[in-house]
């Protein structure tokens, strides 16, 4: 019997020590995931004014009498080998210039901020170079968060800096914090909705103060005569047949609508490219943004 009550008790501990420690490993993940992915990180994309130098890129990959484009597991080769510099494990970043397919204009500044902002490049992943030539050189595709395709620029890799989310409340009644503001002028994907775990490109950067890990809020005026969605006119203080007031309610008047919140991964001198971590609900382009 005494032995049967020792195994009990001996049980009954291990059971508590895994317990333990499986909330320990579950409350370090937690506070290991209060900081963008890789894929977050280094797939966000940059918007800048600034000249990107096109003189290395790629060429081709293997099966290049048939494929279009290449994916992970697919050997790729640049145009620079041995003779450029270029060694065995060294790595590159693989971008692209691109601009709206759509062509349209969601509010009404868009165009106008967009120009402003400068050119916009996708992250396409990274290259490792397992094999160099005198003057071209093969590499692996690392990291991918696009097709890659002929042509496509290819950049010697930076590390970039991870900045850490902060585990604060958000306060949907929060006051102006008095500092610069903004506007989300487009997303990553060109679309027009975003919400938590999206990136978009607002129309402040470097030159403006904006650092890596800044925080925006994100809010909207109700009542404008240029809402960034389809609105009934004057429906912010009456609608026929739905009640209205006595006096017009515009957005001057009106407490503006806090939508969310997001960190900057990157900066270019006019812009910023904002992860965002908070939304209450769809955030739209054109929306406005405020330094926290």
């Amino acid at each position: 019997m005494r032995n049967r009550i020792s195994y009990r008790i001996l049980v009954v501990g291990l059971r508590v020590a895994l317990g333990m420690a499986m909330c320990i490993g579950v409350a370090k993940a937690q506070r290991a995931s209060l900081a963008p992915s890789e894929a977050q990180l280094y797939c966000s994309g940059l918007v800048t004014e600034q000249a990107v130098p096109k003189d290395t890129y790629l060429i081709s990959g293997e099966n290049s009498d048939y494929k279009t484009t290449f994916t992970p597991g697919d050997y790729v080769y640049i145009n620079r080998g041995a003779d450029q510099g270029v060694k065995a494990g060294d790595e590159f970043e693989v971008i692209r210039p691109e601009g709206d397919p759509n062509r349209g204009k969601w509010f009404k500044y868009q165009p106008m901020l967009s120009q402003a902002m400068g050119t916009r490049y996708a992250d396409i992943g990274r290259l490792r170079i397992v094999s160099v030539q005198p003057k071209t050189s093969t590499a692996e595709l690392r990291l991918a968060c696009d097709l890659m395709q002929r042509g496509d620029i290819v950049r010697p890799f930076q590390v970039r800096p991870a900045p850490a989310l902060h585990d604060v409340k958000f306060d949907p009644f929060a006051p102006p914090s008095g500092k610069k503001t903004a506007m989300v002028v487009t997303t990553k994907n060109f679309g027009m909705v975003s919400g938590v775990g999206s990136v978009v490109f607002v129309n402040l950067g470097s030159a403006q103060g904006v650092q890596v890990g800044n925080y925006f809020r994100v809010f909207r005026y109700q009542g404008t005569r240029t809402d960034n969605n389809y609105q009934v006119r004057n429906t912010a203080y009456k609608v026929y047949g739905f009640g209205s007031t006595p006096v017009a309610y515009l957005w001057d008047n009106l407490p503006r609508q806090a939508l969310g919140e997001g960190i900057v991964l990157r900066t270019g001198p006019n812009s910023s490219t904002v992860l965002l971590t908070t939304s209450r609900e769809e955030i739209f382009v054109g929306d406005y943004v405020e330094l926290e």
